[in-house]
C-alpha cells in the first residue's frame, strides 16, 4: 500500500521575528508539510534549523508565486497558502484563491495594504480616522502638514513595523523626513513607492483589537518608546481599561473591518483613544506582530497561530468559551511583554541577566537574539527589539510588573559608538 506524503502548507516568505517560525511548527503539528517560498531563505535561520522545505522564488513576482503553488499542488497537493509577513498576505491570498483553497478576499487585502486607500475607505464609511493627506513630494507634505495642523505624523503608505514613521513638529522636519521617505526601500529591500501619508497626530493612548473571523479575541494595551518615533516597547493583554472603553474600541475595529470587506481569519486593528472616542490608526489583515499571539496563548490558552493555520487549511477552529457577558473569556489570565531594545550603534560584547530574568515569578519566556560580535544600530522601528520578556499574572498590574522587573535584569553590553 502506497502512503501519500502530507499535503504542502505554503508560506509565502515569513516574519523575520515573532510568529513566522510558529506557522511552520503549527502546520507540522496538524499533519501538513510546511514549505516556505522565499527570495532569500537565509533571512530565516529557523528554516535550516527546523528542516523546513524551501523553494527559492522571486516573491515580488505574484505570477511566479502562483506558478510555484500550482507545481506544488501537482506534486503533492496544497492544503493551504498564507503568509506571516504583511508584505505578502495579498500575494498568498491570490495564490490560495486560484487553487480553490480558503483565503481572505485578495481585493480587500490589497485595499487594506495601501494606507492612504484604506483611510479613504474608512473615512467614506464614517469610521473615525485621523485627518490625512496622501502626497507625492516634500513640498506637498509641508502644505498638508500646515493644513492639518502641526505636529503631524509621516509614514510610508505601504510600510510595516513602524519603519519610517515619525512625528514631525515643524516645516523643516516635515520636509526633511518626507524627502528621505520618497523612493526609499523598506527593510526587505522592496521599493517604498512614490507616495507617503501625512496625518493628524492623535495624542491618546494606543491599543490594538485582535479579531478572528468576526469574533473579538481581545484588546491589547500598547506601550510606545520615546518620541518622535513610534517603536512598540511592550504590550499588555488584555488592556487595563474599563469595560466600556474596551467595548468602544472593539466596536470601532469591527466597523473598520466591515467597511474594508475583511472578516476572514485574523486581523490586527490599531487605534488611539481620541478626544471624542477611538480613532483607527490602521487595519492590518493579518495576525498581530510583536508576539501578541503568544500573549493571547498565555492569557487565554488559545493558540491564534494554530487556529489560523487550521483556518487556512479549511478546518473550522472555534474561539475559547466566553463568560456570561459574552465579552470576557472564562478563566482568562493577564499577560504582558516587554522588549529588550538595542542600546545604540556598536558591537555586542556580552549579554547578561537572562537566567536571572527567567527566574522572576510568572515569567514564561525570555529571549535575546543578539550575540557577542553582532553589529548594532538604532533604526527606530521594530528592528530595535533584540529580545523580550513575557510574563503572566493574576491581574494586569502584576503581569506588567513581572515583565518589567525581569526585563530590567537583562543587559546587552556593547561598544556603543553613538546613540
Amino acid at each position: 500500500m502506497t502512503v501519500r506524503p502530507p499535503q504542502w502548507f505554503v508560506c509565502v516568505e515569513s516574519n523575520t521575528t515573532g510568529t513566522g517560525r510558529l506557522f511552520c511548527a503549527a502546520a507540522r503539528a496538524q499533519g501538513m508539510r510546511p514549505v516556505v517560498l522565499a527570495k532569500d531563505p537565509g533571512r530565516y535561520p529557523y528554516l535550516a534549523e527546523d528542516g523546513v522545505d524551501v523553494r527559492v522564488v522571486d516573491t515580488s513576482d505574484e505570477a511566479r508565486v502562483r506558478e510555484v503553488c500550482r507545481e506544488l499542488a501537482v506534486s503533492g497537493g496544497v492544503a493551504g497558502v498564507t503568509s506571516s509577513s504583511e508584505y505578502f498576505v495579498a500575494t498568498a491570498a491570490a495564490a490560495a484563491v486560484e487553487l480553490g483553497r480558503p483565503a481572505p478576499d485578495p481585493a480587500a487585502i490589497t485595499r487594506c495594504r495601501d494606507k492612504a486607500r484604506q483611510r479613504a475607505v474608512l473615512a467614506a464609511a464614517g469610521v473615525p480616522v485621523p485627518a490625512f493627506r496622501a502626497v507625492t513630494d516634500p513640498a506637498a507634505a509641508v502644505a498638508a502638514a500646515e493644513e492639518i495642523g502641526l505636529p503631524v505624523v509621516l509614514k510610508p503608505t505601504r510600510g510595516s513595523g513602524s519603519v519610517g514613521v515619525r512625528l514631525c513638529h515643524d516645516r523643516r522636519e516635515v520636509a526633511d523626513w518626507a524627502a528621505g521617505l520618497f523612493g526609499a526601500a523598506n527593510e526587505r529591500g522592496l521599493p517604498g513607492g512614490d507616495e507617503i501619508l501625512v496625518e493628524e497626530y492623535v495624542t491618546g493612548p494606543e491599543f490594538s483589537v485582535e479579531t478572528f473571523d468576526d469574533e473579538l479575541v481581545g484588546v491589547v494595551g500598547k506601550l510606545l518608546g520615546e518620541k518622535p518615533y513610534f517603536v512598540e516597547v511592550g504590550h499588555d493583554f488584555p488592556a487595563r481599561v474599563p469595560a466600556a472603553r474596551r467595548d468602544a474600541l472593539a466596536a470601532c475595529a469591527r466597523a473598520a473591518l466591515g467597511a474594508l470587506g475583511l472578516g476572514w481569519g485574523a486581523a490586527h486593528t490599531e487605534l488611539r483613544q481620541g478626544a471624542n472616542g477611538p480613532v483607527v490608526i490602521e487595519v492590518n489583515p493579518r495576525l498581530a506582530g510583536g508576539l501578541i499571539p503568544e500573549l493571547a496563548r498565555v492569557a487565554l490558552d488559545f493558540d491564534l497561530v494554530h487556529a489560523l493555520v487550521a483556518r487556512v487549511a479549511g478546518a473550522a477552529r472555534g474561539l475559547p468559551g466566553r463568560g456570561a457577558d459574552g465579552a470576557e473569556y472564562a478563566g482568562a489570565r493577564h499577560a504582558a511583554i516587554r522588549f529588550v531594545l538595542t542600546p545604540g550603534a556598536g558591537v555586542v560584547t556580552s549579554v547578561e541577566g537572562l537566567a536571572e530574568a527567567a527566574a522572576v515569578p510568572g515569567v514564561m519566556s525570555v529571549t535575546v537574539g543578539a550575540e557577542p560580535g553582532d553589529a548594532l544600530r538604532r533604526r527606530h522601528s521594530f528592528q530595535d527589539r533584540l529580545g523580550h520578556v513575557l510574563a503572566r499574572g493574576a491581574d494586569g498590574a502584576e503581569a506588567a510588573a513581572r515583565a518589567e522587573s525581569a526585563a530590567a535584569l537583562i543587559r546587552v553590553n556593547s561598544t556603543v559608538t553613538e546613540g
